[in-house]
Parts: structure tokens; C-alpha cells; sequence
């Protein structure tokens, strides 16, 4: 599993933009969650396929990096390519790139 640290993000956001999916839940995703992030709860994934589809970088986000590492492993078995985990998940973005950002 491919895996990306806040600091290395943040430098590609500059750049790039990939996909930024954020599986935590809502009520979590309105405390912070990284700009031009999507918010797709872990358990509405399986519905929610067709959104992802056609994107070439998605990057998965939580709050650690635990949900999002379940949800990459089920994507890949949906055959879905280039996903990359957020090491520490926004708690570490608001951490170490935005310190602004609330904790929780």
C-alpha cells in the first residue's frame, strides 16, 4: 500500500491535484478536513464507486490513517488504481502543515 506523509501532500497540492477523499464521518469531516477534500463516509463507499471512477490519483484520509487504509484495501479489490494513504490523517496535517486547524 502506497502511502504519503502531510508534509509530502502538502507539497504536491501545490502542483497537483489529486483526489482528496476524506472517509470519516460527517460530523468529523465539519470539525476540519483538508481544503477541496470530498467527504465520502467510510461506509457509504460501496455506493459510492462512480465518483471515484475515472480519477488517477486518490488520496484517502481519516483521522490517523486506519479507516483509510481499510477503505484503500477495499478499493483495490474493486480494482480501483492509484490510491495512496495520508500517513496520520488530518490529525497530522493540522499537526505538522496547518496549525490552525482544530484537533479533535
Amino acid at each position: 500500500m502506497h502511502s504519503i506523509s502531510v508534509v509530502q501532500l502538502a507539497a504536491q497540492l501545490e502542483t497537483e491535484k489529486p483526489l482528496l477523499l476524506d472517509v470519516r464521518e460527517p460530523w468529523e469531516y465539519e470539525i476540519c478536513h483538508i481544503d477541496g477534500s470530498i467527504n465520502i463516509p467510510m461506509e457509504h463507499i460501496p455506493q459510492q464507486l462512480s465518483k471515484l471512477q475515472g480519477a488517477t490519483a486518490i488520496v484517502v484520509i481519516c483521522h490517523h490513517g486506519i479507516r483509510s487504509q481499510n477503505v484503500i484495501r477495499f478499493l483495490q479489490h474493486q480494482s480501483v488504481d492509484g490510491l495512496v494513504n495520508l500517513d496520520g490523517g488530518v490529525d497530522a496535517w493540522a499537526r505538522e502543515v496547518d496549525p490552525d486547524m482544530p484537533l479533535y
